[in-house]
This record gives structure tokens, sequence and C-alpha cells, in this order.
């Protein structure tokens, strides 16, 4: 087991056209693995940020076109992949799923994630969106190990939902990845807050690439500032305010000390927390 590993997030402004998204996501990876990456991170609708009514053909199963794609790049450079998040097909030829997926150094798929919290908001004059127009939930947690750390994973609107986290986290997650689309509007004041506060409350290393700038429809527009946050709620390192990679690496040992120090986790008492009616004082 490695005390240390190499991140890199990838910040993208993904559009309507899938293939050129892709290559451009692969671009990242090339240069992110010769940065010395050990994983590489993707943003949500990494494969195509665009009309509803163009998810029926865009959209593919798993393993499929794309992710054979990203799982090809991590056989290339024997690294670990979280391809972000594509449009999974379902049953339902008119919904899908928001999937991410984590592959191996042999391009192994190592963990299926498909998103549970959909984005359904509508805050006047400023953004809406009706994710469960076309977007299933999933139902189940997924977690895998990388260079046997344990990592779980999420989806962007999920960062609000705290009882998944703390899920991971009891499970053993030690690094949680966020892959988002998150707007403008609510990222400017709510992204880095939440990510910090999941990272405090399990003591756990967040691992966010964004997507950032306009696209379709409606030049809606993403926040990008893609970060690696360490288990206190420290930001190590955040992107610009433009498409690129940062890098950073996680210290385990950092992690494992801070967990012995600062037991919270250990400190937790389920039994006062069961389903009951609240005492009034």
């Amino acid at each position: 087991m490695a005390d240390q590993l190499r991140v890199a997030v990838v910040q993208m402004n993904s559009r309507h056209d899938k293939d050129a998204n892709l290559t451009k996501a692969e671009r990242m990876i090339d240069k992110a693995a010769e940065r010395g990456a050990r994983l590489v991170a993707l943003p949500e609708y990494v494969s195509f940020l665009g009309p509803n009514e163009d998810h029926a053909s865009i959209a593919e199963s798993i393993p499929g076109p794309a992710t054979d794609r990203f799982a090809a790049k991590a056989r290339q450079h024997g690294i670990y992949v979280l391809g972000g998040s594509i449009h999974e097909t379902s049953g339902d030829p008119a919904k899908f799923y928001n999937t991410s997926v984590l592959f191996g150094p042999m391009g192994d798929i190592l963990a299926r994630y498909r998103k549970i919290h959909l984005f359904d908001i509508d805050i006047s004059d400023n953004v809406s969106a009706n994710e469960s127009a076309t977007i299933l939930p999933g139902n189940d947690i997924a977690t895998a190990e990388i260079d046997g750390h344990l990592a779980g994973l999420s989806i962007c609107y999920d960062l609000r939902f705290p009882e998944l986290y703390r899920m991971l986290a009891l499970a053993g997650a030690e690094m949680l990845l966020v892959p988002a689309a998150f707007t403008m509007f609510t990222g400017k004041d709510h992204w880095i807050v939440l990510l910090r506060a999941r990272a405090i409350e399990n003591q756990a290393y967040v691992i966010a690439p964004g997507q950032i700038g306009k696209h379709q429809p409606n030049d809606s527009t993403c926040y990008g500032h893609s970060v690696i946050i360490d288990p206190w709620g420290t930001v190590i390192v955040q992107a610009p305010d433009t498409e690129g990679i940062v890098v950073a690496d996680l210290d385990f040992e950092y992690l494992n000390k801070l967990r012995q120090q600062l037991p919270s986790l250990a400190n937790r008492r389920p039994e006062a927390y069961r389903d009951r009616s609240v005492v009034a004082g």
C-alpha cells in the first residue's frame, strides 16, 4: 500500500460534439500521465453537455465506445482513470443514467456509479434545471481500491447530501470522488464550501474535477474551480478559470495521523441517532 498518490483533476468545457469532447479528454489524460499522475479524474458529463433532446443519440451502454476509449488510456499509461460521467442507456429509450466509471491500470472497470440525487431545481431568474426529465436515479453506493486506498464515488449534486458521503466514509473511503458540472450561480457560493465540509466531516481527501464555461442549451455556464482538498479541509490545489489540469500528491500517512489525533469518525454515537421524536428542550 502506497502512502503517496499523485492525482490529476481535469477541467473541461464539454459541449455538444461528443467525439471532440472525448478526443480532448484523451489528450488531457495523456498530459496528466506525463506529469506522473497515478489517478486522472475527469468531470461530469465529460462526453456530452448539450440539449436534452440529443441524449438518446449520444447515450451508450457500459462497456461502450466512450468507456472503451477511457479504458484504453488507463491501460496505455498503466494508471487509474475516473471517466467523469457519461449518459448510460437504460431499459427506457427516453431515460438514461448519469454514470461514473472508474478504470484500473489494466483497463478493467473497478466501479460503476449511477448518480443518486438528480439536479431538479428552480431558482427564479437565475438557474433552472430538470435533470430527471431524461435521467433516472441510481440506488447504490460504489467504492473501489486505488493502490490499496479506498475511494468512494459520487457526482455533482450528490454533494448536497452528506448522508451519502458518511456512508462512504463508514465503508472505509479515504478519498471522495466528485466529478461535477456545477452551475456558476450556485457554484460561486456553495461549491468550495460544500467540498471542504465533506472533506472535514469525513476526514477524507476530496477530488473534484469540474466543467467550466458556457455550454448548450441556453448558454448555461459551469463554475469550474476544480480542486483537490485534504482531510483537514485545506484546498491543496485549484484550477484557474480555464480548461486544463492540476496535480497534487495525497499523503495517507497524514490522513491516518489526523484520524488518530482528532477521531471524530470513531467518536460517533449511532445509538443516539436512532429514529425517534426530537425531545423538546
